[in-house]
């Protein structure tokens, strides 16, 4: 039985009303202040993207700067010595390097010290010298590169569903700049008017549901090429793997709804055994864990990303 359209318009609402609380705080190589600098607090939506940040934290910094000169986009953030990426959704971040949260509230909702760890802050650090260029992409000051990002995630999604990019590349320039601005602005009602004619074309039926899926596994760190002795660097490589797979609405031989469990079992049957039951790892979406018995349409239609895209993260056990 299809999910009621006002069902999926709720959850899209609950979706993009959510947020995640950052405490931010200048790295010490780019404070002049010898005492400790205040944090910059914020809550932002989950679905923004950390660039949206930069000239706010610039301005709020900028006072204890030792070059004050520099560009608001030359800062670049950081979660625990680990670069962060730009064109990632802030909420998509959170869950790859907090998601075992997630997982832990969902074991035991009755935990105090899990609901006290949740309504923590993510510490992060901003930094304006030493760019990691080979862990992340230059931003320029028009936010040209977040945005091409963007797209090329939007064209990306529209093939998988139709077959063909055709339906996003048919939108007028007016209307690609209007869901730009609307993912920019975070409003939901003007990112509607447009992604209702991504999911809905006209004679387009719907082939396969767009759908990332991520595996944390290691880090390693950094040689810091001007350390003479070869110390290893504060700084850290994340590794994550990201796999696709293509998965149809509907199963060809049965033709009742894909469900999550369906996909991940079709894309990770060793991480995922069963199609029913989480045995060895739960999936996280925007910081919660999502049942196995979920259908992937419905899914995508209410709890996609801007881009898109299902951005499942996946959390061991």
């Amino acid at each position: 039985m299809a999910t009621p359209l006002a069902i999926l318009a709720s959850i899209q609402k609950k979706v993009w009303a959510g947020s995640l609380p950052l405490e931010i705080r200048l790295a010490s190589a780019d404070c002049r202040s010898i005492d400790e600098v205040d944090p910059y607090l914020i809550c932002i939506p989950r679905l923004s993207h950390l660039s949206t940040l930069l000239p706010r934290l610039h301005d709020f910094f900028l006072p204890y700067l030792i070059d004050p000169s520099v560009s608001s986009h030359t800062a670049w953030l950081s979660f625990e010595n680990v670069p962060l990426k730009y064109h990632y959704p802030v909420g998509l971040l959170h869950d790859l390097f907090s998601g075992n949260a997630a997982a832990a509230a969902d074991a035991d909702d009755d935990d105090d010290e899990v609901g006290a760890e949740a309504g923590k802050p993510w510490r992060l650090v901003v930094s304006y010298s030493e760019f990691p260029a080979d862990m992340l992409m230059g931003l320029d000051a028009e936010g040209r590169v977040v945005r091409d990002c963007y797209v090329n995630a939007v064209k990306e999604a529209d093939v998988i569903r139709n077959g063909k990019g055709n339906v996003y590349m048919g939108l007028s320039k007016d209307d690609s700049d209007t869901l730009w601005q609307a993912v920019q602005d975070h409003n939901l009602t003007k990112f509607n008017t447009i992604n209702n004619k991504l999911l809905n074309p006209p004679g387009t039926p719907l082939r396969n549901i767009p759908i990332k899926i991520y595996l944390p596994t290691t880090t390693s760190p950094q040689q810091s090429s001007g350390d003479d002795e070869g110390q290893v660097s504060g700084m850290v490589q994340a590794s994550i793997r990201t796999v696709q797979g293509l998965i149809a609405p509907f199963s060809a031989t049965t033709r009742q709804s894909n469900t999550l469990g369906t996909a991940l079992n079709h894309i990770l049957p060793t991480v995922f055994p069963s199609r029913r039951n989480p045995v060895l790892a739960v999936p996280v979406l925007h910081g919660a864990v999502v049942p196995m018995s979920a259908p992937v349409e419905d899914l995508m239609r209410a709890a996609a990303f801007a881009d898109g895209f299902l951005h499942v993260v996946v959390v061991m056990l």
